[in-house]
């Protein structure tokens, strides 16, 4: 097998083609079973969108399928993915431009999805690496700090302070002055 076929990935903007909701999680894995199919649909909690389409798996999507969500193209995506189990999963903003309820599914979902693969995430929202094994701190265009979380947490670098800035305007409790 070439290294491009154990590959896929999920961008921030999701393009999605005419056609239907299974013909897009098939894209160019056209081997893949239609249990194949529901199952990858199922981890990335999309089936069950899916199934209240209309006409399920078989409802026609427009042109970047802009008759559905963006929280529902991502989940698509991700599907389409995840379809072929692909060795090396890439994430590139994936979870940038999507609604609180579609980011819980997909966070959820990663928990068990990356286990046994490589996966390359390029994420603004720290939320979306916080158990990766190895994280990578990129300022202008240099490595500045590497290690997991706990570890650069403790090493109070770019990334402890990016940390802390991001969270803890959510967990400011609210009416405070």
């Amino acid at each position: 097998k070439s290294l491009v076929s154990q590959m896929s990935m999920v961008l921030q903007d999701p393009y999605l083609f005419s056609g239907t909701v299974r013909d897009n999680i098939k894209y160019n894995h056209t081997e893949a079973s239609d249990e194949m199919m529901t199952t990858a649909s199922k981890a990335v909690g999309a089936h069950e969108f899916i199934t209240d389409l209309e006409e399920g798996y078989d409802t026609y999507l427009m042109e970047r399928g802009s008759n559905i969500s963006h929280g529902q193209r991502q989940l698509i995506s991700f599907a389409r993915a995840i379809v072929a189990d692909p060795k090396i999963l890439i994430l590139d903003e994936a979870t940038a431009n999507i609604d609180s309820h579609t980011e819980v599914l997909i966070q959820k979902a990663l928990k068990s999805l990356l286990q046994g693969r490589t996966a390359i995430v390029i994420a603004h929202r720290l939320s979306t690496i916080r158990g990766s094994d190895k994280i990578v701190v990129v300022q202008d265009g240099q490595i500045a700090e590497q290690g997991n979380h706990d570890e650069l947490m403790n090493k109070g670098g770019l990334y402890s302070h990016l940390y802390n800035m991001n969270f803890a305007t959510m967990e400011a409790p609210q009416g405070a002055a």
